[in-house]
């Protein structure tokens, strides 16, 4: 580290290669909500130390791996500026050891498990882990691609957190959320069809016919996905050939 510390810009080039979505102005409303405290110089300039830089380190993994919201994150710094112990909601990471990033692997299976309490996410909340402007998710939710619940003012969790994070990548490339609307309307025909296929078993009272009607819609979605890249994939040859 320098010997006046990091300016704002030097720390944004540090975090940039783990966190491409980070931004100064992003840094700047961490600041704003009292997250990290960074000193400044005579002149009014920031200047970051090598705590400073772990803190946000900290913060942008609770939130892209993990779907933190800034409430529980800012509970979890209080209590590590308190010398408690390093908090384990964070992947068991202190604020001085951020774990890497989750590597997705799209053969493993899909999880039917919820995604827990600690996931309800505000607006501002999932606008802030996706990078998606508030219009950008009003638009996405009209349209089922995020939230998927009938009332507007329910949180979001970490499925949104997922699909908004793949929406704001579609929305780059010229997709408008309207469009988006048709993979909304091809899981609800493909949910549609496993649950005539469960449906015996998730009539029974026996536990075990219930685990068992999971595990076979697991099997159903990882199977049918394979199904869907494989035929993407010719077709996208096809197109390219033609």
């Amino acid at each position: 580290m320098a010997a006046d510390g990091y300016t704002i810009g030097e720390v944004l080039n540090q975090l940039k290669e783990d966190f491409e979505d980070i931004t100064i102005s992003k840094i700047r409303f961490l600041e704003s909500e009292g997250l990290i405290y960074p000193d400044r110089t005579e002149s009014g300039y920031r200047k970051f130390t090598d705590d400073d830089v772990d803190r946000l380190r900290f913060i942008l993994t609770a939130q892209r791996d993990h779907y933190l919201p800034l409430k529980v994150i800012r509970e979890q710094l209080d209590k590590l500026d308190a010398g408690e112990a390093p908090p384990e909601a964070a992947g068991g990471a202190s604020a001085h050891e951020a774990p890497s990033a989750a590597v997705e692997d799209d053969r493993a299976p899909l999880s039917l498990d919820g995604p827990g309490e600690e996931q309800a996410l505000g607006l501002r909340d999932l606008c802030e882990a996706t990078g998606l402007t508030a219009e950008q998710v009003r638009a996405l939710r009209e349209y089922g691609v995020v939230g998927g619940r009938d009332d507007d003012g329910a949180p979001f969790d970490g499925d949104d957190v997922a699909a908004g994070r793949a929406a704001r990548e579609l929305l780059g490339l010229g997709l408008e959320p309207r469009h988006l609307r048709m993979y909304r309307q091809f899981v609800d025909r493909e949910v549609a069809l496993y649950e005539q296929l469960v449906a015996p078993l998730q009539r029974q009272r026996n536990p075990e016919a219930r685990r068992q009607a999971d595990r076979q819609l697991e099997r159903l979605a990882a199977l049918t996905g394979r199904l869907q890249r494989a035929l993407l994939a010719r077709a996208l040859r096809e197109a390219r050939q033609g």
